[in-house]
């Protein structure tokens, strides 16, 4: 089965994402900023009223992948804070002023999280040896997910990357999970040239094409029905 992840930042996002073809929510705020942590009261929202496997991201601010000793204390806090209240999984990022994994505050986070399923989102992006990196989160068994546009600014661009990546997945490590870019037009073509099992996706199924305008009920659908072709 094809695994469709979806973005979300509102209630309303959340039940026309579960009414229409997605597996999993990815919550967020600010979209404009590339997603930070959202509210606790969304998450807990969304949690009470849809039955849907969903991840929280924790990024307290967009100046930087780069996190000093608060900011790593903040995001143990959120974790804890959306596990106690039934998060099912959370999406992270870090990494060192040298643009290397920051794996003493990953560390960290993933022992805050309790065992729960952690996403390595795209700050994987602007690492520069990515498949050194792929390996150094295989060693994480709590990290089942790499979100990636393969180094691009549309993964479209780099089917090429997500396909090696993907087949050192099936080697040993996390999931690969691509995203940014993906659209109706192009996934089908995306995903059986890549063989990736699950995808990310978010302005390609909103109004206009624009992340920062409601769900699409129309196009979520069609992009279920792409999916549903590959089982």
């Amino acid at each position: 089965m094809m695994i469709a992840e979806v973005i979300v930042y509102t209630l309303a996002d959340a039940q026309i994402a579960a009414s229409n073809g997605a597996d999993r929510l990815e919550i967020i705020t600010s979209p404009a900023e590339g997603g930070l942590t959202p509210s606790l009261g969304l998450v807990q929202m969304i949690h009470e009223e849809i039955d849907l496997d969903f991840r929280v991201m924790i990024r307290p601010h967009s100046r930087s992948f780069c996190y000093g000793p608060d900011d790593i204390r903040t995001m143990e806090r959120d974790i804890a804070v959306f596990r106690n209240i039934g998060a099912r999984g959370f999406v992270l990022g870090l990494l060192t002023p040298e643009g290397n994994i920051d794996e003493i505050g990953l560390t960290r986070l993933l022992k805050a999280a309790e065992g729960l399923p952690v996403t390595f989102h795209r700050a994987f992006d602007e690492i520069r040896d990515q498949e050194q990196a792929f390996s150094v989160l295989s060693r994480y068994p709590q990290i089942t997910h790499v979100l990636t546009s393969g180094g691009r600014s549309s993964v479209l661009q780099a089917a090429d990357v997500i396909r090696r990546l993907n087949l050192l997945s099936e080697q040993s490590g996390p999931t690969v999970l691509p995203g940014a870019g993906l659209h109706s037009d192009r996934l089908e073509a995306f995903l059986k040239e890549t063989g990736v099992r699950e995808f990310h996706i978010g302005s390609g199924v909103r109004m206009n094409g624009d992340l920062m305008q409601p769900i699409d009920p129309d196009k979520l659908t069609r992009v279920r029905s792409i999916a549903d072709r590959f089982q």
